[in-house]
């Protein structure tokens, strides 16, 4: 993956609450929370929703706008090609470029979601949450959170080949998600939310989809300060990679490296195979109406 160089960054698309404490109950941690509560998580949208933290909403702690390490740091596309937060920063970017550009062509409006930079544990309109949980998205306040850290224990703990793209389809689910909240589709889980054929698993297979569908899209789509892509060139390794950490977050991979088995009836996001096939759909035919899981 490749940025332009030139490229003007928008940092205020991203808080950095790095080394700020978030307070309240850490939910798991180490090895036992990533391999154990990333099965019910692992790339959710909400750290209560699924049963996993019961605490109440705690308003945001931290800094309320980007830091001036972000600001100083990542003005340039350039900038995304030498740094991992610049880059996380830069496929923000892209993808809400991506999203503003699709709801306008439908006739919607796109309200932008920021993302925000955490380490160890951080409080957010649904809950205070760990590092464990993986990244997720939080619908109650419109946000992304993300610990770096977590990319590298997707390799670690999760067997994952990692990667610059692998982050930015991580990235990109998250935002996927934040697309479902924005249509309503985030509201059809309900109840349902364990099983091989849940509601749950159809949002995560779906938020995977529109991910594929981004990248579809991402060396084609321009920044509104340029006139030209954020992303330059995407090659078959860096597709390859994304399917790559696809496959390694399905409930079933997940459960197997954690317990040595496997069980369909309390999966929550759909199996290894379910997240690449459904990652390649969007990619492939880069239409948002291809992702209806539901249907």
């Amino acid at each position: 993956m490749q940025f332009d160089d030139e490229a003007e960054l928008d940092s205020s698309q991203v808080q950095d609450r790095r080394g700020v404490p978030g307070g309240g109950l850490a939910i798991g941690g180490g090895v036992v929370g990533i391999l154990g509560l990333v099965v019910a998580l692992l790339f959710g949208i909400d750290p209560g929703m699924f049963g996993a933290a019961d605490q109440p909403a705690a308003p945001p702690v931290g800094r309320a706008t980007s830091s001036a390490q972000l600001d100083a740091a990542c003005r340039t596309g350039a900038d995304a090609n030498k740094r991992q937060d610049c880059r996380v920063l830069a496929v923000v970017n892209s993808v809400q470029t991506y999203w503003q550009g699709e709801f306008k062509a439908r006739g919607r409006g796109y309200s932008p979601a920021q993302s925000v930079l955490f380490t160890d544990r951080v409080a957010t309109a649904c809950g205070t949450a760990s590092s464990a949980v993986g990244p997720f998205y939080c619908p109650g306040d419109h946000k992304a959170y993300f610990d770096l850290g977590f990319f590298d224990d997707m390799g670690r703990q999760l067997g994952a080949r990692g990667g610059p793209f692998a982050e930015a389809y991580v990235v990109a689910h998250e935002y996927g998600h934040h697309v479902q909240n924005l249509l309503g589709t985030t509201d059809k889980v309900g109840g349902d939310r364990q099983g091989a054929d849940s509601a749950s698993v159809k949002l995560e297979l779906q938020a995977d989809c529109y991910a594929g569908v981004w990248t579809h899209h991402a060396t084609t789509t321009p920044q509104p300060s340029t006139g030209r892509p954020l992303i330059t060139e995407l090659t078959d390794q860096d597709i390859a990679l994304a399917l790559d950490a696809a496959e390694s977050v399905g409930d079933d991979r997940i459960q197997q490296r954690a317990t040595g088995r496997t069980n369909p009836e309390t999966w929550t996001h759909g199996s290894s195979a379910q997240r690449k096939q459904w990652f390649t759909t969007g990619y492939r035919t880069g239409d948002m109406t291809k992702c209806d899981t539901f249907g």
